[in-house]
């Protein structure tokens, strides 16, 4: 087969051509490069894994310590000894060119080594195979996407304030009710209570610092003209909450019949088996609740667990055990509430979302190196991880609202530089997603009225090349930053 002037050999069932390349078909198909070890374009499988382009030259290495792996990037590839990444994947070419190959249903893999590019699927799925320029076919990748996942409909994303990189878990009704007088005046359009609020994880009810109840503090914030928004993780709970004390067999399983633990964060959690009716119903009630509280932005967080790897009520592949929980939940919730999906499978989101956070947490400084470099975990909380990660997912941009995660204007409990708090700005107005967790009160004047002008500014962007942007002609460049 020729593309870009240059012939490669493809085995699949079946191909056709279209607009920007060929379409394969088959659940296995594979491609012959003549370019060697070179760079490989890798796509983690959920917002906090890592995206980045790697070495081939060079084999992964295991993330450590193993009790992480399943909230940092897909467990069933943790121990590979081939780079590959979820959905999509490609190959650095001559001058700068990308042999890229990605799948158009949810559920797929692409791996790379010297000699191919391989895509391994759980069904019968169409691939897109191009040659060009990366900007060029990921951008006509988005576009066969759109068609066979769907797009919400997309206006401007909202201005968000959210209590967590301010707060974290320390949050009350009081203190919340502080936040909300010293915004006012600033352009926010939604203000998210993050982790705190619930009484357990898997327990979403106010625990003993809402006193007044989560509808109360909904209407405090509708009263000023926000958007109130809530933080759940719905497919997770702790064993020691009230739901899995009297529902244990909710939750997913392996071979052996032993619980999948889906990750260590508040000292561990499973993951809910979301094929199952009993927890659909539950999951159905729980957004209604919510709902009912007054909450129409809603912070999904830690999704990934509906679709580890274990044994489930239904014969569903995992990604489609996911993206029907999802449905479901968008059922629930109803079309006007918008729904951020964060720690979620990339591509099995699209179309049932509003919003996706496209990275690792960022933070108040800028690397996390031991756990970065020494423990081979590029997910961790840093504003380096946040930025790598993000530049390399913001071609999902035609297909949902891409989250970068927040921005930082304070100067207090901050460890950034004003370059690096201005780098993640930019990045930001790129996206195309205004966020922040700066309490008020922690801004000097010159810190909230640069707030403020940041979250009206609605500049024109255009990107200029693979990490270069024009931002209304002012010319930014973020490798420097990489």
């Amino acid at each position: 087969m020729e593309l870009g002037g240059l012939e490669f050999s493809v085995q699949a069932e079946r191909v056709e051509e279209t607009l920007g390349g060929y379409l394969l078909h088959g659940r296995s198909v594979q491609v012959g490069h003549p370019f060697g070890r070179s760079m490989f374009f890798k796509h983690g499988w959920q917002s906090w894994s890592e995206a980045a382009w790697v070495s081939l030259r060079e084999s992964p290495k295991p993330i450590l310590p193993p009790e992480r792996r399943p909230q940092c990037d897909d467990p069933a590839y943790a121990l590979s000894p081939v780079h590959g990444g979820s959905g999509l994947g490609g190959v650095e070419g001559y001058e700068g060119q990308m042999l890229f190959l990605g799948a158009l249903r949810p559920g797929a893999r692409v791996e790379a080594d010297r000699l191919f590019l391989k895509g391994q699927a759980e069904h019968d799925t169409p691939w897109f195979l191009a040659y060009g320029a990366p900007q060029e076919v990921l951008g006509r990748y988005a576009e066969l996407l759109a068609t066979t996942l769907g797009v919400r409909p997309q206006g401007a994303a909202p201005r968000v304030w959210c209590s967590w990189y301010g707060h974290y878990r320390d949050i009350s009704e009081e203190r919340l009710l502080q936040v909300l007088a010293g915004l006012q005046g600033l352009p926010f359009e939604v203000f998210q209570i993050d982790d705190g609020w619930q009484q357990n994880i898997g327990d979403w009810e106010p625990n003993a610092n809402f006193p007044s109840g989560m509808s109360f503090l909904a209407l405090r914030a509708q009263a000023q003209g926000l958007i109130p928004g809530l933080w759940l993780a719905p497919f997770i709970a702790r064993p020691s909450s009230r739901l899995f004390q009297a529902h244990p067999d909710w939750f997913l399983r392996d071979e052996q019949g032993e619980l999948v633990l889906a990750g260590n964060n508040w000292g561990g959690y499973y993951a809910l088996d979301v094929t199952l009716p009993a927890v659909q119903d539950w999951l159905y009630r729980l957004i209604q609740t919510v709902r009912g509280w007054g909450f129409r932005y809603l912070k999904l967080d830690f999704l990934f667990a509906a679709a580890l790897p274990g044994k489930r009520h239904l014969e569903l592949s995992r990604e489609e055990a996911y993206r029907e929980a999802l449905r479901l939940i968008r059922e629930a919730a109803g079309e006007e509430v918008y729904l951020l999906a964060c720690g979620a499978p990339i591509l099995a989101s699209i179309g049932l979302v509003d919003g996706l956070r496209i990275g690792p947490d960022v933070a108040p400084y800028w690397d996390n190196e031991d756990r970065r470099v020494f423990l081979h975990d590029p997910t961790g909380p840093s504003a380096y991880n946040a930025l790598r990660t993000s530049l390399h997912r913001l071609w999902l941009r035609p297909l949902v609202h891409t989250d970068p995660d927040v921005v930082f204007f304070r100067s207090r409990y901050n460890l950034l530089t004003p370059a690096q708090r201005a780098v993640l700005q930019d990045l930001a107005l790129v996206a195309g997603f205004k966020a922040t967790s700066d309490p008020p009160e922690w801004l000097d004047g010159e810190e909230r009225e640069a707030l403020r002008a940041w979250l009206l500014y609605s500049p024109a962007v255009e990107q200029t090349g693979p990490y270069t942007f024009s931002i209304d002609g002012r010319e930014v460049d973020f490798s420097r930053w990489l």
